[in-house]
Order: C-alpha cells, then sequence, then structure tokens
C-alpha cells in the first residue's frame, strides 16, 4: 500500500506498530516512529545549513526505506541498507524518482568498514550497540542512533544494561534521562576509543526511545575533552537527593550527606554533559514544517529542548510532592516558585512532570511550600 508521511508518498508493507523501524520478522514500516522521522528530517534541514558540505546519508536498516526516501526528498544523496531482499528491493522502488540515491543489500556493518558517509542513521530493533563500532568508523560528520532497549538502559534490566552498555545503569524517578545519558557515555566512549570525539548536539527520549545526534570529530583532543565529561551521580533512594562528579572512577559516599541514609547508589559512567546545543534545537525547530504529521509535537519537543537546563539528572514533581506529602501544584506554579526564590529552573522534555533546577530538594520544599 502507499502512504504519505512529510509530504512524501512511498510505498509500504507489514505497517505494524511496535519499538522500532528496524527489521523485525515482516516489520517493514513503524506508524509510531514517525515522529522520530520527522524530527530526522528537520535534523538535516538545519544540519544543511551547519555543514554545507555534508550531502551523502545512509539508512543502515532502511526495512521500507521510508526514512531514507524522506531524506533523498530533502536533496540527501541517500543509501539505504539492508539485509533483507524483500526490503531493499521496496525502498529502491521508493527511491527510484531520486537520482544518486539507492537501496542495497548489505549488513550494516560490513558497509560502515568499507564505506563512508557525511550522515549515517542506526535504527535497529533493540540495541544500537552492535553497530556502533563501524558506525564511528564509517562516519565523517553526523552519527544518528536510536534505542529502543529502554528497559537496560534506565537500569529496569540491570544485568542486560551492564553488559550492553559497559556501565552501571540505576533504575530512578528520572530514568528516561538515565537512559538517554547511558547510551550517550557508551557512544562517546566508544568513538574516543577511535581517537574520535562524539558531542550530542540534539538528544531526545520519546515515549519507548532514546534518539541521539552526534557531531563527529577526528580529532584525539577533542575526544579527550568530551572524556573529561563523563562520570558518576549519587542517588539516595530515602531522600532523592542525588549529586554528581566528573571522573571515569567512582568515589561513592557512605552514606547520604543530606539524609545519612545507606541507601545510596552510584551510577556511571554516564554521560554528564548538555544533551543538545540550544542553538542547533532551535535551528532544528525552525526546520518543522506542517506538512509533517507529527509537528505540533515536534515543535513542542524541541521548544523544550532548547530551553533545557543541563543539569545532569531531572526531577519528578509528583515523586517530590509525594516525598513532602502534599498535593502536586501546577506544574509553571512549581517551576516559577523556584524561580522567584533566586534559582534556576525549567521544564523537562523527559514527562510532563519532569523539570530540572539547580535547587536542592531541601531547598525546593521551601519555596513551594504555599502552594501546597
Amino acid at each position: 500500500m502507499q502512504i504519505e508521511e512529510g509530504g512524501v508518498t512511498v510505498e509500504v508493507q507489514g505497517a505494524r506498530d511496535g519499538a522500532s523501524e528496524g527489521r523485525n520478522e515482516d516489520v517493514f514500516y513503524n506508524p509510531e516512529m514517525e515522529l522520530n522521522r520527522d524530527v530526522t528530517v528537520a535534523v538535516l534541514r538545519a544540519y544543511a545549513d551547519r555543514e554545507p558540505r555534508a550531502n551523502t546519508y545512509l539508512d543502515a536498516m532502511a526495512a521500507s526505506g521510508v526514512r531514507g526516501t524522506r531524506a533523498a526528498a530533502e536533496g540527501w544523496n541517500v543509501t539505504c541498507a539492508d539485509v533483507d531482499e524483500e526490503a531493499v528491493s521496496l525502498a529502491n522502488r521508493n527511491l527510484a524518482e531520486y537520482d544518486g540515491s539507492e537501496a542495497v543489500e548489505a549488513d550494516a556493518n560490513a558497509l560502515l568498514h568499507t564505506d563512508f558517509f557525511d550522515v549515517v542513521d542506526i535504527d535497529p530493533y533493540g540495541s544500537p550497540m552492535p553497530f556502533v563500532d563501524a558506525a564511528v568508523a564509517g562516519t565523517r560528520n553526523l552519527l544518528c542512533v536510536t534505542a529502543t532497549d529502554t528497559a537496560p538502559l534506565c537500569g529496569a534490566h540491570f544485568d542486560a544494561g551492564v553488559r550492553r552498555y559497559s556501565t552501571v545503569p540505576r533504575n530512578t524517578d528520572y530514568h528516561p534521562e538515565m537512559g538517554l545519558r547511558v547510551l550517550l557515555s557508551a557512544l562517546v566512549r566508544r568513538a574516543a576509543s577511535r581517537d574520535k570525539a562524539a558531542r550530542p548536539v540534539l538528544s531526545h527520549v520519546s515515549r519507548h526511545y532514546a534518539r541521539t545526534y552526534l557531531e563527529l570529530d577526528a580529532s584525539a583532543s577533542a575526544a579527550n575533552d568530551c572524556v573529561v565529561e563523563l562520570g558518576h551521580v549519587h542517588h539516595c533512594q530515602d531522600c532523592l537527593e542525588r549529586e554528581h562528579e566528573y571522573g571515569l572512577v567512582a568515589n561513592p559516599p557512605e552514606t547520604c550527606p543530606h539524609c545519612d541514609s545507606n541507601r545510596l547508589v552510584t551510577a556511571g559512567p554516564l554521560w554528564l554533559g548538555r544533551v543538545a546545543d540550544a542553538d542547533f534545537a532551535e535551528s532544528v525547530r525552525g526546520a518543522v514544517t506542517d506538512d509533517m504529521g507529527t509537528a505540533k509535537r515536534a515543535r513542542k519537543l524541541l521548544d523544550t529542548l532548547s530551553g533545557e537546563l543541563d543539569t545532569p539528572t531531572h526531577y519528578d514533581q509528583h515523586r517530590l510532592c509525594e516525598l513532602w506529602n502534599r498535593p502536586a501544584p501546577g506544574m509553571d506554579d512549581f517551576i516559577e516558585a523556584l524561580r522567584d526564590a533566586g534559582f534556576e529552573a525549567t521544564r523537562a522534555h523527559y514527562a510532563g512532570t519532569a523539570l530540572k533546577t539547580d535547587a536542592s530538594i531541601e531547598e525546593m520544599r521551601d519555596p513551594t511550600a504555599h502552594l501546597g
């Protein structure tokens, strides 16, 4: 059947809801990932202005080729790759009208060890880590990565998280951000092992997946600068206070410095740097157009991202109010009270009740007391 997405008509088959657009039995098209694809197209538009020399794009797990076809419609020289012969045939039909673009039957790891692309998009079913080494090797400028294994990333499936991402994830009340920073840490470390810096210019967590766009720099010194932004978070499971420290070796306190609890857990190494470049996020927001099916959601997401504080964790307002045994006020009132008290505070994109602030939990409790 034919569908229209972002003003582009494509042929698809096997449409089915699921966690990824990638290959999984007969899944060739996933309408649930339209926001992911809409933001990708906006990123490609904004990145073309940021790096005008970039013109080749690899959709490494093409499936139906919808993502690659939409990139081709933006003027990119697209290669869609898939190991499934039927998927390659379908993608080639979708790319037929775009000169210089094609689909090839190839394993992504093999292709990325022999060819180079300005932009590489890794959107597998599950964890992207089996493809990261090859992707870093074969990417010149921008590496786009989706991870749908959110339970291992956020520590809910602890052993799998440790095994796949070579870090210690913890299941906290800010678990979406934990998952994103675990993913970024793994990507930054893999890139650094190849003397490349991988710095996120845009990242978000939406429903069942984490998505990030990393600008690569083939410089050992730049890679060192990225490694410096790795570290650990020490989280108290009783009072919910958390502190972070930079460095690949953790030095956790024996007890919580705020409430003296011994129920302290440490996560890391995590990426503690910014997850998005505010100016680039604004540029991406400006590249969202009304013909995108998720334009309203994408703009709201990007508005929040561009204004989000760079603190390494966010707070869940409802979880805090539960801790304080008081009803939750409106989010805007909550944030305004913090600002009135002299703290920085913004919404966080991870959830409607997520916020970022430089205030401690005890400092948050007093300014908002009258709102309860």
